[in-house]
Order: C-alpha cells, then sequence, then structure tokens
C-alpha cells in the first residue's frame, strides 16, 4: 500500500520507462512480499503453488534476460503500529466499528501462518538459486531504501511508494518482461525537480493522508490539500510544523515566504472611487466635469466609453486589494487546515517519524560482506522444484538453462575457471543474431561435451495431459524466459544471450562470426550484381521494358506450335529410338536426349 489517498497518481507525470539494459550489471533490491501477494492476480488458472512458480520464473528472467543482480529482502517482525493499522483495515472492510472493540496499540501481531509459509519456501527456493536473501528488522521496503540510499544496490522493487519515505533514490514499480520498454521507474531527483517536494516533505504527506502504519490521517485532508499545505514550509522546518500544531501551539506557525503582504511604511491606502460608467479611477461626476483621461487617450475623443461585460481595472489600487484579498483567502484556507490538524488526537504519531527516518533496518556492520552471489545447487533445486511443483527434472533443467549459460558466461569474462555448462556443454559457436521486442541477441549453440547418463534435456517435458496447462509459457506471470532451443540429433542446445556479455567471455568467437557474416554479405551482393548483369534484353519482364503489349503478345496463336511439335516429336521418337537401341554410356545418352 505505502502512502494512501493515490499517492502514486501524484508521481505518474514522473514515471520514466526504460528498454532491456536498464539493469544490467546492477545491483537491486526487490522486496519479496511484493512479489508473493502478486501471485493472487497474476496467475487465472489453478496452479500448485503459484508463489513459487512466479519467484522461479521471475528471478530466472531478472538475472538472465535483464542481466541484473538481484537481492531479495524478506519482512522481519511488523512493528506493533503496523499490526494495530493491519486490524483496523479488516474491521472497516468487514463493516465493523473498530471503536466498539478493545484493541491493543501496543502489540505486534503476526502475520497469518499461511504467508509466513509462502516467504519460508521461497526464501528456500532463492537459497538454492544462489541468491542473497535479507531479512529486515521491520519493514522489507525500509531495508530495500536503506540500501538503495547507501549505495549497495542501484534500485528498488517495489509498488509501496513510502519507499521514497523511508529515503529511497530510485524505484521500480513495475516490470512487463514482454514489452520493448518493460521497466516503469521513478528517480527521487525528478520528483523533487517537478514537485519542489524532499523526503521529509513525503513524510509529512504520508503522515496527513495516512500510510501503513496509521491508515486514517487527519480527517477531511486528501492528497491535493496535504501537496499544497507541506509545499508551504521548507524541508527542514516541516516536519516541527506539524508537531507544533498537533499540539495546539497556532502562534509557532511560520510559513515559508511572507504571511503579510509587503507595502510601504509611507503610503497608506486610500480608497479610490471607480466612474460606473468606464470603471477607471475617478466618479462620473468628475469624468463629466474633465474627461477621462483613460478613455480620451485609448479612444482620441472626449468623454467616458461604456465598460465591456466582465471588466476588471488594472490600477494600483485594484491591484493591491486583489492582492490581498488572495493573501487573505490563503490565510483562511490554511487556517481550516491547521484547525483540523491541532483537532487530530495524537497527532502526529512521533514513532511514525521515527520510523521513516531511521537508518537501522537491519544488523549488519560495513565490514561484512552480508550480500554476495553463490553458484547455484542445481541438483536440490531441481529435487526442490519437483517435489513442490510436480515438474518433471527435464522440464526443470531446460528452465534453468538460460540461468546456468549466464553464469557460466560471466564467470568467462573474469577470467575465471568454468569447467563445463550445465557438467556436459561447451560454447561451439554463435549462429546467427535475432531480434526480441527491439532488442538484439546472439543465437549461441553449446555442443555436447561427453556422454552423461540420464541428463538430455528433450524439447518438450513429460506431462500428463492435466499438466499441459500449468507449463503454459504464454501465461501472465512473466515465463518468457530466454529461449531454449534442443537439437536432439545432434546434441547440442541453442540459447538467446545478450550481445555485450558473449562478447567479453569469448571475442575471437564473435570476431570469426563478424568475418564469416561479411563474408557472406560480400558474397550474396556478387551473385546478385552476376544476375543483374547476365539478364538478357529479351528475357526482361512487360513491367521492366515499360511497354505495353498488345494482347495478340500476351495469348498467341497455336495453330503454328501445334503443327511444329508434331514435326519435333516424330524427330525425337527416332533419336530416342537410336539411343535406347544404341551402346552408349549414361552421360552420352543424357546429352543426347535433353541437349
Amino acid at each position: 500500500m505505502g502512502v494512501g489517498g493515490n499517492f502514486w497518481d501524484i508521481l505518474k507525470p514522473y514515471a520514466r520507462t526504460e528498454g532491456f539494459d536498464f539493469l544490467r550489471n546492477k545491483r537491486v533490491a526487490i522486496d519479496l512480499s511484493y512479489w508473493i501477494v502478486q501471485h493472487e492476480t497474476a496467475i487465472k488458472v489453478h496452479t500448485r503453488n503459484p508463489h513459487l512458480r512466479l519467484t522461479f520464473f521471475r528471478t530466472i528472467n531478472l538475472f538472465s534476460k535483464f542481466g541484473a543482480f538481484p537481492v531479495f529482502v524478506a519482512d522481519g517482525t511488523p512493528s506493533p503500529l503496523k499490526s494495530h493499522a493491519r486490524i483496523m483495515r479488516f474491521f472497516q472492510a468487514s463493516g465493523i466499528d473498530p471503536a466498539s472493540l478493545p484493541i491493543s496499540n501496543g502489540s505486534s501481531v503476526e502475520r497469518n501462518k499461511k504467508f509466513s509459509k509462502c516467504v519460508e519456501e521461497c526464501v528456500e527456493l532463492l537459497e538454492l538459486f544462489g541468491i542473497p536473501v535479507l531479512k529486515a528488522s521491520g519493514e522489507a521496503e525500509g531495508l530495500c531504501a536503506q540500501l538503495n540510499r547507501e549505495g549497495r544496490v542501484d534500485a528498488c522493487i517495489t509498488s509501496d511508494s513510502d519507499a521514497f519515505l523511508f529515503g529511497a533514490k530510485c524505484v521500480i514499480k513495475h516490470i512487463n518482461p514482454n514489452s520493448q520498454e518493460p521497466f516503469e521507474w521513478y528517480e527521487m531527483s525528478d520528483i523533487e525537480g517537478g514537485l519542489g517536494l524532499k523526503r521529509k516533505h513525503l513524510i509529512a504527506i504520508g503522515l496527513l493522508v495516512g500510510n501503513d502504519h496509521d491508515s486514517k490521517g487527519v480527517q477531511g485532508i486528501g492528497i491535493e490539500t496535504a501537496l499544497s499545505f507541506v509545499k508551504s514550509f521548507n524541508e527542514d522546518e516541516v516536519l516541527d510544523r506539524l508537531c507544533a500544531l498537533g499540539s495546539g501551539d497556532m502562534l509557532s506557525m511560520g510559513y515559508k515566504g511572507d504571511s503579510v503582504i509587503n507595502l510601504d511604511e509611507n503610503t497608506t491606502k486610500i480608497k479610490l472611487f471607480h466612474c460606473s460608467l468606464c470603471g477607471h479611477p475617478g466618479s462620473k461626476r468628475s469624468h463629466l466635469k474633465d474627461s477621462c483621461e483613460v478613455c480620451s487617450s485609448s479612444n482620441n475623443h472626449k468623454g467616458c466609453v461604456q465598460k465591456p461585460i466582465g471588466f476588471k481595472c488594472d490600477c494600483l489600487s485594484c491591484h493591491q486589494d486583489k492582492k490581498e484579498k488572495e493573501q487573505k483567502k490563503n490565510e483562511a484556507w490554511k487556517m481550516r487546515v491547521c484547525n483540523k490538524i491541532a483537532s487530530e488526537p495524537n497527532f502526529p504519531n512521533k514513532a511514525i517519524i521515527q520510523m521513516y527516518l531511521s537508518n537501522n533496518h537491519t544488523n549488519f556492520t560495513d565490514a561484512e560482506p552480508f550480500i554476495s552471489w553463490k553458484n547455484p545447487n542445481t541438483e536440490m533445486l531441481i529435487d526442490y522444484i519437483g517435489y513442490k511443483l510436480n515438474w518433471e527434472p527435464s522440464f526443470t533443467r531446460q528452465k534453468l538453462f538460460p540461468f546456468l549459460s549466464t553464469i557460466f558466461l560471466r564467470n568467462k569474462a573474469k577470467n575465471q575457471e568454468t569447467g563445463l555448462l550445465h557438467g556436459q556443454y561447451e560454447f561451439d559457436f554463435i549462429q546467427r543474431t535475432k531480434t526480441r521486442l527491439g532488442h538484439m541477441l546472439y543465437v549461441v549453440t553449446w555442443t555436447k561435451h561427453g556422454q552423461m547418463v540420464n541428463t538430455h534435456i528433450p524439447t518438450t517435458p513429460l506431462m500428463e495431459d492435466s499438466q499441459v496447462q500449468e507449463y503454459d509459457d504464454d501465461d501472465d506471470i512473466d515465463e518468457s524466459v530466454n529461449n531454449v532451443c534442443v537439437d536432439i540429433d545432434n546434441e547440442c542446445v541453442m540459447t538467446d544471450e545478450n550481445m555485450d556479455l558473449v562478447m567479453a567471455a569469448y571475442p575471437q568467437k564473435v570476431k570469426q562470426f563478424i568475418q564469416q557474416k561479411e563474408f557472406k554479405e560480400s558474397k550474396s551482393k556478387k551473385k546478385g550484381r552476376a544476375k543483374s548483369t547476365s539478364t538478357p534484353e529479351n528475357s526482361l519482364s512487360p513491367s521492366s521494358r515499360s511497354v505495353q503489349l498488345s494482347i495478340k503478345e500476351f495469348y498467341r496463336s497455336s495453330k503454328g506450335e501445334s503443327m511444329e511439335k508434331l514435326k519435333d516429336n516424330d524427330s525425337s521418337t527416332i533419336v530416342k529410338r537410336n539411343v535406347t537401341r544404341g551402346n552408349f554410356s549414361k552421360s552420352a545418352r543424357r546429352r543426347l536426349l535433353f541437349e
């Protein structure tokens, strides 16, 4: 949820979209609960353990297709404030008045056992992948934001808008892998430049309209009112002003800029009369005696001119009066907002402010290498998926192949000892290039190094008819992993790999592929030129000759041709008889027949 009041709507104009290489070779922190909650809407049909299925495919996509280094963050023990807010939302959704129930505010309530079990199973799966999983002391988005703010990761993946309140710099809200620009993300610098809001401003808005820890906020204040109100203060003073208003101290209010109009002390405000006919300064009687200077200068004749409908005078007196009215209106609006804030009991909750400003969302030191990526435990991972999702080992190996090939190429690019991919495959050659959603890829062929037992990867998994729908790759849950093609006869596998990664791992193979491609292109060009030069004039088509032919040339008479064919048939039968009867070789007979 995050900040209430449709907070994402005011940030939507500052959203950016990026292509496939946005997260390549970057570290990204992921709110694990965000992915688990999404499985209810992502999968339209009943499947077994959909949270594991979703985590499996999205992790492979993020690692192999987008080239990121993911770091997953799990929620810790929820704070008593969030537990209380969750209970209040449950009762309100059920139509029960929470005020009539004895609810304790100081105790934390654990999540339900079913959701906790889903989190534990996803953590087990990710650890078998070799991907780091951190546990936050409280909110997962708080630790994600802390890692991003300290520069340990480059971005956060979460839909909770309060990640900005925790101090996140870059938040990825949505990923659509089947798009040319799959990432929708927000930069804090864009929000500061566009809305003029900084971190403490956003915390103040969250306090006014509600958040995960206080769902009600201040009654009668929406997102637009809160946005206009907090922009009246500087970042250093906005939270102090809210605390002062909550305590009822209205006299200590101070606004950004001047609260009163600065007029010259020597000038006294004199109410000027205006002509009822033309609307300019001066009475109608004075304009009859002495003509209006404005009307005479603009119309070149004496006397006032009837003022148009909706006329407004722009003299100094009217301008000052208009400015004072706007100032009074603004002051009255601010006073109403201040009265609403002052009438709200126990506002603001300083524990919420302290939690958002805290920099300690987990227990680790700078010297501790708490983020590290390991090699996956492939065999245990296959057994775990087979037990939890009832997949055939061959199907799991095929889906894991892009993940393993990415690790292999990365290690090769770092000149690390790689051995064989999947224990049996080695890099052979680059077959071709392909374009997927506007993104260029190499199709790499991996050949089998030696004969292995029971490690075959078929093109289609062995499955029952009832399981066909479960393996559908066109489902809307990010199953579109990099394509894997298998040639059973030649015992080779073809995968789609990033061009830069292949270049870093096998520069000589890429150079050889480019040379062969250029040679083929030059050869095809030479063939095309030879065909164009050897084309006779008589063989040109009617369109190439640019001359309209008569109908007789299209439909010629067949009388003469039929007579000639009869003569030719008689002579050819004689030749055929001689050929078949004579003692000629095979090549000689072929020449006699067709030449």
